[in-house]
């Protein structure tokens, strides 16, 4: 299918899918560059400087480490190569290559001054089935899973849901905003789980420039309140699987890490 406007699928470089998937925390402050609009306009320009969203990529804390970890692990010089930046994000075979004790190593480094002791419960995370992926980082590395163990949902809850990347089925399209139906996270007092797919009312683009580049029918990744790319097939079984997985990883343990700020 042939889209206009903002490239969604496949074939966007890998800064600009990078883009793509971190404006959202980015415009709410959540990490990366001051200025989220040049993040987005420089994506979106029909000619992106890539070098330019290269500088910008590397602002952002939380994810630039992992893409570096995910690149050396597979041998691969850039960390803003389209599989890499797949990888983080959605998930591929790059993901496998990345052994268990290395990601355990990556993550005690970074997060046990945030977590203090917490960090060696990281790191078992880490080994035990955990992947260099953002939703790893979402369920296992932020502190919210403990909140809610804790007692408080409401709020955790909330987060957890909009920072994981997820997925839905596009019901409607109306002036650069999308109604989807997508499987919202749950809390059943012991675990968190996928519910029956809810519908949700999400943005395609803030600049009403780029209508029509997702349609009835779609499916489509989702990071806040924002749609990311469509997904084929094959990469919304892999979106969903180390979902899954990294739900297991999460659940596994009752003692969570816990840390004092927000890495985005």
């Amino acid at each position: 299918m042939t889209r206009r406007g903002w490239d969604l699928g496949r074939g966007q470089p890998g800064p600009v899918l990078f883009a793509r998937y971190a404006y959202p925390p980015n415009a709410l402050g959540y990490c990366g560059p001051a200025d989220a609009r040049e993040l987005l306009e420089r994506a979106g320009d029909p000619a992106p400087d890539l070098a330019g969203l290269t500088a910008l990529a590397r602002q952002f804390d939380g994810a630039w480490p992992y893409l570096c970890l995910i690149a050396a692990a597979n041998r691969l010089t850039d960390p803003l190569a389209r599989r890499v930046v797949e990888a983080y994000w959605v998930g591929n075979d790059l993901l496998d290559r990345v052994p268990g004790r290395l990601l355990a190593a990556h993550v005690a480094d970074r997060f046990t001054p945030l977590a203090g002791r917490g960090g060696g419960d990281l790191a078992a995370l880490a080994a035990a089935g955990g992947r260099a992926h953002h939703n790893f980082h979402v369920f296992c590395v932020y502190p919210w899973v403990g909140m809610l163990r804790a007692g408080r949902v409401a709020q955790p809850l909330r987060v957890l849901q909009s920072c994981r990347i997820r997925w839905g089925t596009v019901l409607s399209v109306h002036n650069g905003q999308a109604e989807v139906s997508s499987p919202p996270l749950l809390w059943t007092g012991r675990d968190l789980a996928l519910g029956p797919p809810e519908v949700e009312h999400v943005t395609l683009d803030v600049t009403g420039r780029r209508a029509g580049t997702v349609e009835v029918g779609d499916t489509v990744s989702l990071h806040w309140d924002w749609v990311c790319d469509v997904l084929d097939a094959r990469r919304l079984a892999t979106l969903r699987r180390y979902t899954l997985g990294q739900l297991t990883v999460a659940n596994r343990t009752l003692r969570r890490p816990t840390a004092d700020r927000v890495l985005g």
